[in-house]
């Protein structure tokens, strides 16, 4: 939940519910669903180069956070591995760990502050309490994250079948290639090995 000193400045509150029904975000949220949901979020401040999320992670990964302010790196690959390829850049109204959230699995990218971050914090246990006290919203706010969840797993689905599509072509041109370098080769005259040697 947000501490007194923010419910005490309702413009805060009501930039980050504006952030939160943002195309980076929860967009299919109204507005007054999102005032209520970041009544359940706490701010915390994050340093440059700190790392928010850690990929394979499965501690503290109930959460998820929404970027109120400073931008954020997301990785493929665990931070300490230098095969990590950055998969995004985001910026205020942006959200990250909602599967964590939601299934408290591993987690599947490391997300590290490029510069000094606000973020909006929502626990799995202030969405329960959310459920008990107000039972719609937290539906709403769950149907929101599932849609966002599906959205991405269509757009990664093209991806891959993008990625099947060029893989195939490659293959086939490999194949060729390799096709037209055994004919060159059978062409070749055999030389005897004794002839060879001697």
């Amino acid at each position: 939940m947000m501490p007194d000193q923010e419910r005490s400045d309702p413009s805060a509150s009501l930039r980050a519910a504006a952030l939160l029904v943002t195309e980076g975000a929860l967009v299919e949220l109204s507005a007054a669903d999102a005032r209520e949901v970041v009544s359940y979020m706490r701010p915390q401040r994050v340093g440059a180069g700190q790392i928010v999320i850690r990929a394979g992670e499965t501690r503290r990964n109930d959460f998820m956070a929404l970027v109120l302010h400073g931008e954020v790196t997301v990785e493929n690959a665990p931070a300490a591995s230098h095969e990590g390829m950055v998969v995004s850049v985001l910026g205020p109204g942006s959200l990250i760990g909602e599967m964590g959230l939601v299934d408290g699995g591993p987690r599947s990218a490391t997300c590290t502050a490029n510069s000094d971050l606000v973020l909006a914090v929502l626990t799995r246990e202030a969405v329960l309490h959310m459920m008990d006290a107000r039972p719609a919203v937290a539906a709403r706010l769950m149907l929101a994250i599932a849609k966002r969840i599906a959205d991405h797993l269509r757009d990664t689905n093209r991806k891959l079948m993008t990625l099947a599509r060029v893989s195939k072509a490659l293959q086939q041109e490999l194949d060729a290639v390799h096709a037209v370098n055994k004919r060159l080769l059978d062409q070749v005259p055999a030389t005897p090995v004794a002839k060879a040697r001697g």
